[in-house]
């Protein structure tokens, strides 16, 4: 039976986590599949990079709110490998944004102490995006606030397949045993290795699915959806969100 789940109404309240008791439950980390950027863009009749243009100023307010609001890990949902498939216009100017973000807002980041990570497969990135990265993690490596963790190139199942294959790999190599292998050993080969799972899995634009996205990772993530476009997305309706989250009680299939 499939049951669609409902939206949550940011409408209906206004909440802002600016008391040090509202601090209580944070979740973590939060991660963000930055949906409906040219939906934007079409219903005000610009062309589709305008929308990821508009997202683009987006996740500088939601990094620094997040940071604001003591969230430790904040992965977005920038590039994945189903988008290979857009025009290649729109996958030209996508590949081309972290160098743009990254040249405009490094500098605020930096003041802000927050650390910038990716996940996925950066070897087949153009070379001007992968050096954009490169030089932004150096630059925060010593920051230990926020991390700002790009989903670049990323794809679920194929983190998964690229897992079981080093898995068999170092079976045959005797560097692993599969008696010794459980969740843990298993998390240990995925792009996300050293970081926590997601608490709070946000997706804007209407859609309820994931879309490849940390599959694995989040098998009790707690989901937040609205039907709001990225580019209208608002501190207010992240902090709405990190508030649900804490009225919600997770149990991890316990009673």
């Amino acid at each position: 039976m499939s049951m669609r789940l409902p939206f949550f109404n940011h409408k209906k309240t206004k909440v802002k986590v600016n008391e040090a008791s509202d601090f209580d439950n944070m979740p973590g980390h939060v991660a963000i599949i930055m949906d409906g950027n040219g939906r934007w863009a079409k219903k005000r009749g610009l062309p589709r990079i305008a929308g990821h243009k508009a997202g683009m100023d987006v996740v500088k307010q939601v990094t620094k709110t997040a940071a604001n609001c003591h969230v430790e890990t904040l992965t977005l949902y920038a590039f994945s490998t189903e988008n290979w498939r857009r025009p290649k216009s729109e996958v030209d100017y996508l590949l081309g944004l972290p160098k743009e973000f990254l040249h405009t807002y490094l500098p605020e980041l930096m003041g802000n102490n927050v650390r910038i990570e990716t996940i996925g497969n950066l070897n087949v990135l153009p070379a001007h995006t992968k050096e954009a990265v490169a030089y932004a993690k150096e630059k925060t490596k010593d920051n230990d606030g926020l991390l700002l963790n790009f989903a670049l190139n990323y794809g679920s199942r194929f983190e998964i397949i690229q897992a079981i294959r080093q898995i068999v790999t170092d079976v045959d190599n005797s560097r692993v045993t599969l008696d010794k292998l459980d969740e843990d050993v298993f998390s240990e080969y995925l792009y996300t290795t050293g970081l926590s799972d997601p608490d709070l899995l946000i997706r804007t634009s209407g859609e309820q699915r994931l879309s490849n996205f940390l599959l694995w990772q989040s098998a009790y993530s707690e989901f937040w959806f609205t039907d709001v476009l990225w580019p209208d997305f608002t501190e207010d309706m992240f902090r709405q969100a990190l508030h649900d989250y804490q009225q919600r009680k997770r149990r991890y299939g316990g009673i």
